[in-house]
């Protein structure tokens, strides 16, 4: 007997939550420009402002968990665990290796703070690491939690080298204005895979949802959700631009 193999479609709901990241992550960096440049005079690494961008990269982290388990749950029907693997290690690979042209960008352009392990290097390598607990709903939230409290308390620490900032041990003495390190952060990626498969089992909705998809704005931050990589990469070049012909900013 043949079956019909389910239809899927992307889900509005979490594109246009990617896509509201992405706009307090403009807003926020053209903020940091404006700083960066003495335009605005408040401290960019107050606590208040680093709450708000923590909170930004949080989400894109959670919401890149949930993305994983779709699309893991929609493909596994036709493929076995190393062409899936394959498909995560290609994904990961393109993500961490923009966050290596970032690092080679920045440290050409900010000196001692260009960004070492930032979110795309996080984001890269969490797809990776990841990828064993797409199946574990509850292991993935209880290392992930782990995972949370432990880097809380690397972070906490200080040491003399930088050998370890990726893993989430500070150094002394050294700001980066881009900072994921994998603890904590590798944890809340795990969280939003035990969240993506308790509301989104086999890769389908669980719950009953409005499709507000057909909404303006709702499209174009679906548009942003989607596009979110490409969207990261340009907006700062163009905004940096944008300041410099305008005359806020120089080179």
């Amino acid at each position: 007997m043949e079956t019909t193999k389910p239809t899927y479609q992307r889900l509005w709901e979490v594109d246009t939550v990617r896509g509201i990241a992405i706009i307090l992550m403009i807003c926020y960096h053209f903020i940091f420009d404006l700083a960066f440049f003495g335009a605005y005079a408040g401290n960019m690494y107050s606590p208040s402002w680093q709450l708000f961008a923590r909170s930004i990269g949080t989400t894109f982290i959670l919401v890149m968990g949930i993305s994983l388990t779709l699309r893991y749950n929609r493909l596994e029907p036709e493929m076995d665990q190393k062409q899936l693997f394959a498909i995560y290690l290609r994904q990961g690979a393109i993500v961490f290796g923009w966050g290596m042209v970032i690092t080679v960008v920045t440290y050409f352009v900010l000196d001692s703070g260009y960004v070492i392990f930032g979110i795309l290097h996080l984001l890269g390598l969490s797809m990776l690491m990841a990828f064993p607990f797409l199946r574990l709903r509850w292991a993935s939230l209880v290392v992930g939690i782990i995972a949370v409290a432990l880097g809380f308390y690397l972070n906490g620490l200080k040491v003399l080298n930088p050998w370890l900032l990726w893993l989430g041990v500070p150094q002394f003495g050294r700001h980066m204005v881009d900072y994921y390190p994998l603890l904590p952060w590798l944890g809340f990626a795990l969280v939003g895979v035990s969240v993506g498969l308790t509301l989104y089992p086999q890769g389908a909705r669980r719950f009953s949802l409005p499709d507000l998809s057909h909404i303006p704005p709702v499209r174009a931050l679906g548009f942003l959700g989607r596009h979110s990589l490409l969207v990261y990469l340009i907006h700062q070049p163009i905004m940096l631009g944008i300041l410099i012909l305008v005359g806020i900013g120089s080179i």
